[in-house]
């Protein structure tokens, strides 16, 4: 049990605190503790999973990357008028539409990366000020609300009626967002692809001299976490009915603090896809309380730099001086 918990203690630590917000949560407010609200909780997460799971991979692959949500703005504009020059389209041709256009946005920074030796944070510093402002230039802040019906029209997986009258309902944007959790899990956890990316993440001079191709590397970490911008990007489409150009404007920030707070180390080596969707949730949570508590939303921006400030000051400390008892060896018969 020990060895259990010293292997995921990350995992434990955010169940335990999801279980006890809830809790109080569940006595501060009426409809909190509901399956209604619970299901409309994972609704509007699978967005930010998506997109937190593509970063993953580049915090495992040690870089670091704050210009995914504005490239899924990007790439909701590109897809819609693609979309359109090909007489509508569908699912099919969407997703690998919007799939290429993030993908390829992404290797643009690993290119500028691993060409230019340019730090991740720094070029993607860069690029999020150039995606951002070549949208705003070209489209002029306008939104787009003619979109095929198929993308507009909601796909609902499973529904219910509830005694009180309310339906609660499972949406398209939760299978794709399963779907992408399953693809990056099998990517880093069962191939040697991603034994790669951690071992590059770890020790970057050590997988070099290993015979590890660094430049493959980044451009596959920042086209994974490009593709899944663009998909990302096309559910928001499909979820708002609507392309709103500053819509996913800041959303890096919540998923950033979600994924290092789910264990993700800023320095490489290091990440699981469940802690990564426990922290997505755990961000979730604490943010659909607040609302309901009607607390302003300018103290949740508040409440995200705390938990980044606080996730990187725990990735940074050995777990067995959080609790002593989780490192000490067992006195049995």
């Amino acid at each position: 049990m020990r060895s259990l918990i010293r292997t995921h203690a990350t995992e434990f630590s955010l169940l335990a605190v999801i279980v006890v917000i809830s809790t109080v949560l569940s006595f501060a407010t009426a409809n909190f503790f509901s399956l209604g609200n619970a299901f409309d909780l994972l609704n509007i997460s699978a967005v930010n999973i998506i997109f937190a799971v593509g970063l993953l991979v580049v915090l495992i692959a040690g870089g670091i990357d704050i210009s995914f949500a504005v490239a899924a703005s990007v790439v909701q504009y590109g897809t819609a008028i693609a979309l359109g020059w090909i007489g509508g389209g569908g699912w099919i041709s969407g997703l690998l539409i919007a799939g290429s256009l993030g993908a390829l946005l992404g290797c643009f920074n690993a290119f500028l990366i691993h060409r230019f030796r340019i730090i991740s944070i720094v070029a993607t510093i860069s690029t999020f000020n150039i995606y951002f402002g070549l949208l705003m230039f070209f489209t002029r802040g306008v939104s787009i609300y003619d979109l095929p019906d198929w993308l507009t029209d909601r796909v609902i997986l499973f529904e219910r009626e509830m005694p009180d009258g309310t339906w609660i309902e499972i949406t398209l944007p939760v299978l794709v967002m399963i779907v992408c959790v399953i693809a990056t899990w099998t990517l880093i956890t069962r191939t040697t692809t991603g034994r790669q990316l951690y071992a590059f993440g770890d020790n970057p001079e050590g997988a070099r001299r290993f015979g590890i191709n660094i430049g493959a590397m980044q451009f596959i970490a920042f086209g994974w976490l490009g593709l899944m911008a663009g998909i990302g990007g096309l559910i928001q489409a499909h979820y708002a009915q609507e392309v709103v150009p500053n819509a996913l404007y800041g959303r890096e920030l919540d998923v950033l603090a979600a994924v290092v707070l789910g264990g993700a180390r800023l320095g490489g080596g290091k990440g699981t896809v469940l802690g990564c969707v426990l922290g997505v949730l755990l961000i979730s949570i604490t943010q659909n309380g607040l609302n309901l508590m009607g607390v302003s939303p300018f103290a949740f921006k508040m409440i995200i730099g705390a938990i980044i400030l606080i996730a990187i000051t725990l990735s940074n400390t050995r777990i067995e001086r959080l609790l002593p008892f989780v490192g000490q060896k067992g006195t049995g018969r």
